[in-house]
């Protein structure tokens, strides 16, 4: 699936992307910065909560951790040294992360969410029920963060993907399709799927490979919004597969 090249890197822009929202994130107060910033720290939250929950944090720490980390970002307009000449965005976040954390370990403060700053909280209620699920053995903070990037990419790919079946013809079957692109199912016949939305078997198999290939240009296109080049959009993809393997 992640294989899925067809057309090359045609489609996929590398002008107006999340680099183009996290550069607004870093200048002069605006509504557009104010956007770009709820996106950007949503979509990363629950990767650098995970990260300081493994780092050794308990659960409360780790939310106040994450908010106050968030909140600096804006607060010294680190996101305006955000450079996507010089490295993807997680490891530009992901470092920022490392240095706060250093910080606030010789600062020892204690740290409040929010504390009346711009940025409103953005505690994930499902945060810690998702990081129980985590493998108890992975080897560092660093992969547990880069498994909730790959997690964040894949939500946030079929959920446009869901969009897009919402408004049209295909919306009712959606639910049963995506099961076949990514889930238990994904391996097996689609003789049972054409008996459960009322196709042929043959009819159900086109509807999943359609759904399959729109789904591998979505998190193209998904990935492609946090890199530079192409070269890059080929690494992260390799980088995807084997988190997900």
């Amino acid at each position: 699936m992640l294989e899925d090249r067809s057309s090359a890197n045609a489609g996929v822009q590398f002008v107006t992307t999340q680099w183009t929202m996290v550069l607004a994130a870093g200048g002069p107060l605006s509504r557009e910065r104010l956007e770009a910033l709820e996106a950007v720290c949503r979509a990363y939250w629950y990767p650098l909560y995970a990260y300081i929950r493994r780092a050794g944090q308990g659960p409360e720490d780790a939310k106040d951790l994450t908010q106050s980390f968030l909140s600096h970002l804006i607060e010294k307009g680190a996101l305006s040294m955000a450079d996507r000449e010089r490295g993807r965005f997680r490891t530009f976040l992901l470092t920022a992360l490392k240095h706060y954390l250093v910080d606030q370990g010789r600062r020892r403060t204690a740290l409040k969410r929010g504390g009346g700053r711009p940025l409103e909280p953005l505690e994930n209620e499902d945060g810690e029920e998702r990081y129980q699920f985590e493998p108890a053995d992975l080897a560092s903070p660093d992969v547990l963060y880069d498994r909730g990037w790959a997690k964040a990419v894949l939500e946030q790919a079929l959920s446009h993907l869901r969009q897009e079946y919402a408004s049209s013809k295909h919306g009712p079957g959606f639910e049963g399709l995506k099961e076949y692109v990514w889930g238990d199912r994904s391996g097996s016949s689609c003789a049972e799927l054409g008996r459960e939305i009322g196709m042929s078997e043959e009819a159900a198999k086109k509807a999943v490979q359609r759904m399959r290939r729109r789904f591998a240009q979505l998190l193209r296109q998904q990935i492609a919004e946090t890199v530079s080049t192409p070269a890059e959009l080929e690494d992260e993809l390799r980088h995807l597969s084997s988190l997900l393997r």
